[in-house]
């Protein structure tokens, strides 16, 4: 963004439109979009074509200057324009976390892009109207170490380096990208800091639809729900390098060859986290035969479920048990030295005469995103267990627990 000092003599109006302009720009730049995740309640065969959907007429959310963005509403989704970005809607990101490695080797990692449309007004012609946000956040879960290494960007679509396409999953946002190519591989490049990620993830299985065929509910009513599909159980191979240093001073790199297993979310909506709710618990679970789990709740202030799903899906992505009745069970607690958030220590989750427990790789897993999408939120490795035997490894997401998810 240029200096004021750099912007010529404005007449008062002009100057009282800049000013406007500019602190939207900042709040929407320092908005915590990763807040409109799962909030839009924080996702397969080609399905009937989108001409089915466009003959629907569903009722816009929050307008303003004019602008307004699209409900969702039930359509089947359509491959491959559906891997791409769905600008219209107000919030959309895609998420891919993991494990790599083995024994004391093995480390958690996470990237994830946003984009966020904003209410700018479409009349405003300037190419540096901020209608469209991208952040993203990275993240290596480093367990030898006792470590979780984080980076964050922040930028408006349009400038150098910030893009994304409508007509398939590419992203990029200086220098980092994450992208899907034509043979259905996921290429993802993060220079960070103090690490780079370089990974590949490839599986043969079709798009995991979520909710009715991608429509996927995230309350009690159609207003909170998202479109949303998952491809878990990717192979994955990956270089990182972990930058080190010691007072100021850089040190030897190390480089990292490794393999493991990831998954994929991909998840676009405009409405708000439902009436009552204070956050939500998440997980992404590949499971060790092949099959995976997805579950989700809305908690609200004292904890409690407000609605929740259970996906469980076989080793071809059909469905095994769908269910809302899963009760989550926090055991210990965990402090944040940073937010001083307070945070359940691992869970039980109890479902069918069955319990099943989440043990996290580390107890630090907080990601800082005070610097793209605000606040702080927990994403960390988890392993899923039964009795002692493990069952698999994936990904808990934890919000809403130090303060409520607001806009």
């Amino acid at each position: 963004m240029r200096r004021t000092a750099e912007i010529p003599a404005q007449l008062p109006a002009q100057r009282s439109l800049r000013r406007t302009w500019l602190k939207r720009f900042l709040l929407l730049a320092s908005a915590p979009s990763l807040q409109f995740w799962f909030s839009q309640a924080r996702s397969a065969s080609t399905a009937v074509s989108a001409s089915a959907g466009a003959q629907a007429s569903p009722a816009l959310t929050a307008s303003a200057n004019g602008v307004s963005y699209p409900a969702v509403f039930p359509r089947s989704l359509v491959f491959p324009k559906d891997f791409g970005a769905h600008p219209d809607y107000r919030t959309e990101w895609w998420y891919m976390t993991g494990w790599l490695g083995e024994a004391a080797d093995k480390l958690g990692f996470q990237v994830t892009f946003f984009r966020s449309r904003t209410l700018h007004p479409e009349s405003n012609p300037s190419r540096f109207a901020p209608r469209q946000l991208l952040f993203a956040h990275a993240a290596l879960a480093l367990p030898s170490l006792g470590q979780l290494r984080h980076a964050e960007l922040a930028g408006r679509a349009g400038s150098a380096g910030a893009s994304f396409r409508t007509a398939d999953t590419a992203l990029a946002l200086s220098g980092w990208s994450l992208q899907r190519t034509a043979d259905d591989h996921y290429k993802v490049t993060i220079p960070a800091e103090h690490f780079t990620l370089e990974l590949e993830g490839f599986t043969s299985l079709a798009p995991v639809l979520r909710g009715d065929d991608g429509y996927s509910a995230k309350g009690p009513t159609s207003q909170f729900a998202s479109y949303y599909y998952s491809r878990p159980q990717l192979s994955v191979s990956a270089r990182v390098t972990l930058k080190n240093s010691s007072g100021g001073r850089r040190k030897a790199e190390q480089l990292l060859t490794l393999s493991g297993s990831a998954w994929f979310d991909h998840e676009w909506s405009s409405s708000l986290l439902m009436v009552g709710a204070v956050g939500w618990d998440w997980i992404g679970i590949n499971l060790l035969d092949g099959s995976s789990l997805m579950a989700f709740r809305m908690r609200d202030a004292a904890k409690n479920t407000l609605f929740s799903e259970w996906d469980w899906r076989d080793a071809k992505g059909q469905a095994i048990e769908k269910r809302q009745d899963v009760s989550w069970q926090p055991l210990g607690q965990w402090r944040s030295p940073r937010s001083l958030f307070t945070y359940p220590e691992r869970f039980q989750l109890r479902v069918a005469g069955r319990t099943l427990t989440l043990q996290p790789l580390m107890p630090d897993q907080e990601v800082n995103a005070q610097a793209s999408t605000g606040g702080f939120y927990y994403e960390g490795a988890v392993e899923l267990t039964e009795d002692g035997k493990l069952l698999g490894r994936g990904f808990l997401e934890l919000t809403g627990y130090g303060a409520p998810v607001a806009l």
